[in-house]
């Protein structure tokens, strides 16, 4: 660092496929929130404030905020990618991905007759993501061949990694970097994303935003 430059700390607010907020350097492809989750000096003091997680688009009709943070206003977080947010619990935007938020709500219809609207769908989204007796992040089984493109497992120690043709790719802030062969037959694998977005993904799911961030080329090759 040069005389006179000053470094600036980075916010608690990237997330982790399981929903974690940590600060770090990184950048991210997606933007969202789940309401107020920092006090006035702008200290990350809760995980979500109600059932609402959204993900949005970085840029929208050039609105931005600045600074980040600010007193009773939402917490502005950051995802590296869709899969990532969808692994978080978060679904699409209303408003700056209407389109997705649309496309998602039909697809939400097929798979749960009866349920529309957003109030039906963070109800199902949070009893997903969070064991209510515990309050601690809820996660799944299924088998390696159900699971489709963009799903994130946990693996090697409890860390996630990417489904993506026929890989498992471990996520980073930066990107996915290691890869390995998804096992085959009917293992089973602690599944991170929530079950209702596995199937919006098995579905095809295509968004606005980048659905899998970058990656470096020479680990996915297996170089």
């Amino acid at each position: 660092m040069s005389p006179g430059e000053v470094r600036v700390r980075p916010l608690r607010n990237r997330v982790t496929p399981l929903g974690e907020l940590v600060a770090t350097s990184a950048r991210g492809a997606v933007y969202g929130n789940r309401g107020c989750l920092h006090d006035r000096d702008g200290t990350i003091r809760r995980r979500w404030n109600g059932r609402r997680w959204i993900a949005c688009r970085l840029e929208f009709k050039d609105w931005r905020r600045s600074p980040l943070l600010q007193p009773g206003r939402f917490t502005e977080l950051f995802f590296l990618d869709e899969a990532t947010a969808f692994a978080a619990g978060h679904r699409p935007c209303a408003l700056c991905r209407r389109a997705d938020y649309v496309r998602f709500c039909e697809l939400w219809g097929e798979l749960h007759p009866g349920e529309r609207g957003a109030d039906a769908i963070d109800a199902r989204l949070h009893d997903e993501r969070i064991d209510t007796g515990t309050r601690e992040r809820r996660l799944h089984t299924a088998t390696y061949d159900s699971l489709p493109d963009g799903a994130i497992v946990l693996e090697r120690d409890n860390a996630p990694f990417l489904v993506l043709d026929g890989r498992l790719l471990e996520w980073s802030f930066s990107g996915y970097r290691s890869t390995a062969s998804r096992p085959r037959g009917r293992d089973a694998a602690v599944v991170v994303t929530p079950p209702s977005l596995v199937e919006v993904l098995r579905a095809g799911w295509s968004p606005l935003v980048p659905l899998v961030g970058k990656r470096r080329e020479t680990a996915y090759l297996g170089e």
